[in-house]
């Protein structure tokens, strides 16, 4: 019964995802807005909508962590033939989600990574190099995840 306490957990992170969706349409407008008063340059509407996109990502973590975590560590969803089921939510495990989160993680330093380099001429070498570093520690620690778990959960069948 214990793992009934990881439920709160997860309601919160369904709010944290509503503050997320706030935020989009929030960043959205002020692109509307901007877009209808002044002449917005290419960089700067490219520099926002980036922002969209990461904001979409780290909401589509959110549904991963909050779904598969659910799944996997507090109660089964019997989501089974349900139209709405994820596809990949029929084989989470544990290891499925690291790897998972993983690789959603590496997308989100990356949409950073980039806004980053667009405005390069901001910052110092210290800092571009900086990020470029934790960057690809996420990338080699994502390899790194999936390896052990390859190695631990062989695939089982041909064609997998």
């Amino acid at each position: 019964m214990s793992r009934w306490l990881q439920a709160p957990l997860y309601i919160g992170l369904v709010v944290a995802q509503a503050l997320y969706v706030w935020q989009f349409w929030h960043e959205l407008v002020g692109l509307v807005q901007k877009m209808s008063v002044s002449n917005i340059s290419e960089n700067d509407i490219m520099l926002i909508v980036l922002g969209l996109i990461d904001v979409v990502m780290i909401s589509n973590l959110l549904v991963m962590v909050i779904v598969g975590g659910w799944e996997t560590f507090v109660s089964r969803l019997d989501l089974q033939d349900h139209p709405d089921q994820p596809e990949w939510l029929s084989h989470v495990n544990a290891g499925v989600l690291k790897v998972k989160l993983a690789t959603a993680i590496i997308g989100i330093s990356s949409i950073h990574l980039l806004k980053t380099f667009i405005n390069a001429a901001q910052y110092d070498v210290k800092t571009l190099t900086a990020q470029t570093v934790i960057h690809l520690t996420f990338v080699l620690s994502a390899v790194a995840i999936a390896y052990t778990e390859r190695l631990t959960h062989p695939p089982v069948g041909k064609g997998h």
